[in-house]
């Protein structure tokens, strides 16, 4: 009995300590192990035991995508102006064997990096191609910062300027500026929208003068018609009677008295002179030397 309890207390540390180094690894991370101090290897998603004493779990990484929003930086433009530009980098690990012994504080260094690399870029552009090229300057800085971290075992995967804040008075003159620029596109579209009206009502006019002359057109067209039409009317029936006249066999007599009764017919009370040939007159005179004889009689 003396000796069971050491043993038992022997056992029971000894089942601890080995339940101590199981270790499980889950999904998205990776534990560099060393042994000795000497880099050992690096264990992914599963169960895995290190050895007592030994071994040890020098770094558990993250293998995630990670965000890192980094304060706002002074930088000049080539124009000689300040600003404060703040950076956000979207960032990850690789190789954790490269990311843990690659660089002492990887993030404080990556940091200082795009510092240095921001003002690189900014120094080389004016203010306004500052404020407008944007994805010039994020695809620049990925592709350096990229580079230069590959051999921390991480990958840069995007680089975002977050807020460029030029000095108070640039931003006063921008305003003022933006101000006017919006007046004056406003002036313009109202004097081309006053242009396009008085064009519109030019061209209204217009049309509306060519078609009043088209309808004067068409009733001076259709009153020639319709005079030239009774005209011809005229002339037929005119044709007609004669014809008939003929195939009766009228006298010369006749035709002069028929002629006399068509001036009487066209005279009509509205004609105030008319010129009557000297045979229908002769004529006339007769008709009326008739009429008296057969009034005696």
């Amino acid at each position: 009995m003396e000796f069971a309890i050491p043993i038992l207390i022997i056992l029971v540390l000894a089942i601890a300590v080995l339940v101590k180094n199981i270790r499980v690894v889950p999904q998205a991370r990776a534990m560099v192990v060393e042994r000795l101090g000497a880099y050992k290897g690096t264990w992914g998603v599963g169960l895995h035991f290190k050895v007592p004493f030994i071994e040890r779990i020098a770094k558990t990484v993250s293998l995630k995508e990670q965000v890192v929003d980094f304060p706002p930086q002074p930088v000049i433009t080539k124009d000689n102006v300040t600003m404060q530009i703040d950076t956000v980098i979207y960032f990850e690990i690789t190789d954790p064997k490269l990311y843990t012994y690659g660089v002492e504080h990887p993030l404080t260094a990556i940091e200082n990096l795009t510092a240095t690399t921001l003002r690189n870029i900014i120094g080389d552009l004016e203010l306004d191609q500052t404020l407008t090229s944007r994805d010039v300057i994020n695809t620049k800085m990925r592709s350096i910062l990229d580079e230069a971290t590959d051999p921390w075992g991480i990958r840069i995967n995007r680089v975002e300027l977050k807020n460029i804040m030029p000095p108070r008075e640039i931003q006063d003159a921008m305003e003022k500026q933006m101000k006017a620029e919006r007046e004056r596109r406003e002036a313009i579209l109202k004097a081309e929208g006053e242009k396009k009206s008085a064009i519109l009502l030019a061209e209204g006019e217009k049309e509306s003068a060519i078609l009043r002359a088209d309808a004067e057109k068409q009733v001076r067209i259709l009153e020639a018609e319709g005079q030239a039409e009774a005209i011809l009317k005229v002339q037929q029936a005119t044709a007609e009677g004669i014809k008939l006249i003929n195939e009766a066999g009228a006298s010369e007599e006749v035709i002069k008295i028929k002629a006399l009764e068509a001036f009487q017919a066209a005279a009509d009370g509205k004609a105030t002179k008319i010129i009557i040939p000297s045979e229908i007159q002769s004529l006339a005179g007769l008709a009326a030397g008739l009429t008296e004889v057969i009034k005696e009689k």
